[in-house]
């Protein structure tokens, strides 16, 4: 008992410090502001590298002078507007508008869940709970309380179906078969930091594909261990007061969308394969042929959108959600409403990376990191695993993934492309430190939604008994992604279509 109280009192003083941290917004300005003074110390000194590609030598710019602010001035507009995961990430919302607010998704999560049998129910959550990273925050509010209510309904501890669901959404929320709206946002982040050493360099939202693929069937296969082995006896019989709920089966009329959903989805594939399977398919990149420079690959965001909005806006017309034009519109306007806050982080965001690049400082702090760690000739595996290590530490303080991205890209891409290693592949690595602490760390978004969730079955439920259900989760992902991270590294597997996991200039 003395442990759990150490524990607890531990975890309330993390929560402490992070909730004392500064809105992600406004940390950016002020890492603007650092960056700013700091150009112009370092410019004094006479802080210099040189350039390993190019071969020149690079000063660090001062930007506290008149042409410094007036390109901050002018540059104000370019730098949000032209920012690169703006757009992708925009669109990609607004295709997910269709599919979440006729309600198709949340069909295909209750159906998912209800026709599975008893002895699939843990690894189905956890397929669920993965697969919902494409519906934005639906697998926290709608998934988790819906598996613990399952869980409950079955006679077994709704603790334990809470947590299974949380470690799925959450702790795996780096792993996915099918493409998210972080995928978007990260490789976007992850293309404007390489541009720092390579101009021209396009980090895709496929760029991590192969590697989260294999990362799910990971996740499900140690989440059900985990939860079979530990969690389930840990709680064993529940023995609140909470009332059962009935989860609705679907309707007919939800049933026969589905079905024309699903028609107009294997429609849209088979557009795909037409357009790609033929050598001379009219969906390659004209000219060379090309299926990994196609616009297929090159403009996945646009697919998304149109799969997503002619699937939801199906669904919905068959349901009676989306039958009209209003109905329709309103859905991405509320789409565009909920992405507010987003805009207002990127806004930020953008100028400190403008700053940050104009200064120089990211380039030569890059060259002379990259300096100092091949002094000590680490394999790629060991230098991706400390990584990793140094994004769980971080993630206790910032628990925004594209935030804390933001912020470390510029300096780990770059630094780590001039030792050789692929924008892709440090991103893969970033993705694993992220997600694998979210299901432990207090300062995470949606963990005081969790804790009323569990309240509901225990009242005396708090901080550190969330903690203590999902330690394992957060340990064992992080073990097992380690090694399959290390054994992808050993093997030379691409990460996903052309994301290789070396960087040659």
């Amino acid at each position: 008992m003395k442990s759990e109280s150490s524990v607890t009192r531990f975890l309330l003083a993390t929560e402490r410090v992070g909730n004392a941290l500064p809105h992600p917004a406004v940390l950016f300005l002020i890492f603007m502001v650092l960056t700013m003074l700091c150009s112009w110390l370092l410019s004094y000194l006479g802080v210099s590298a040189v350039h390993p590609v190019k071969g020149d030598t690079l000063t660090v710019v001062n930007l506290l002078t008149a042409s410094g602010f007036h390109a901050l001035i002018n540059d104000l507009l370019k730098n949000f507007t032209g920012f690169a995961p703006l757009g992708t990430v925009l669109v990609a919302m607004l295709g997910f508008s269709f599919a979440e607010k006729s309600g198709l998704l949340s069909a295909l999560l209750r159906i998912l869940i209800l026709k599975s049998p008893r002895y699939l129910i843990v690894p189905t959550i956890l397929v669920a709970g993965l697969v919902s990273h494409t519906a934005s925050d639906i697998g926290y509010i709608l998934l988790i309380p819906l598996s613990a209510l399952l869980f409950f309904n079955m006679g077994m501890h709704p603790l334990a179906g809470l947590a299974v669901c949380f470690a799925g959404v959450s702790g795996g929320f780096a792993a996915n078969f099918l493409l998210s709206t972080a995928d978007t946002l990260l490789s976007g982040l992850s293309q404007e930091a390489a541009r720092i050493i390579d101009a021209d360099y396009v980090v895709t939202p496929l760029s991590n594909w192969y590697f989260m693929a294999a990362s799910s069937v990971a996740i499900v296969l140690i989440g059900t261990l985990v939860a079979h082995r530990i969690t389930i006896p840990f709680l064993g019989k529940y023995k609140g007061e909470g009332v059962p709920e009935k989860i609705e089966n679907l309707s007919a009329k939800e049933k026969r969308g589905l079905k024309w959903a699903g028609a107009v989805f294997l429609s849209l594939v088979a557009i795909l394969l037409w357009g790609l399977i033929p050598e001379d398919g009219f969906l390659r990149e004209i000219g060379t042929s090309k299926v990994l420079t196609s616009p297929v690959v090159k403009g996945v965001v646009a697919f998304i959108f149109i799969f997503g909005a002619l699937t939801g806006i199906t669904y919905g017309r068959v349901v009676g959600t989306m039958r009209s034009q209003n109905q329709i519109i309103g859905a991405m306007q509320d789409a565009m409403a909920t992405m507010a806050p987003y805009l207002v982080l990127v806004f930020f965001a953008a100028q400190f990376i403008a700053v940050f690049n104009a200064s120089n400082i990211g380039v030569i702090l890059a060259i002379h990191g990259s300096e100092f760690l091949k002094g000590f000739n680490l394999s790629g595996g060991v230098l991706m695993v400390g990584f990793v290590i140094f994004v769980c530490a971080l993630d206790f303080l910032v628990s925004s993934a594209s935030a804390k991205w933001a912020l470390i890209a510029p300096v780990f891409v770059p630094m780590f492309m001039l030792l050789g290693y692929s924008p892709e592949l440090t991103q893969a690595s970033y993705r694993i430190g992220d997600s694998v602490v979210n299901i432990i760390s207090p300062v995470m978004s949606y963990f005081p939604l969790i804790l009323v969730f569990a309240n509901k079955y225990d009242p005396k439920a708090k901080v550190g008994t969330i903690m203590a259900l999902m330690f394992p989760y957060t340990l064992a992902f992080l073990m097992f992604w380690l090694l399959l991270l290390f054994l992808w590294i050993t093997m030379g597997w691409p990460l996903g279509p052309g994301a290789p996991l070396v960087f040659q200039p």
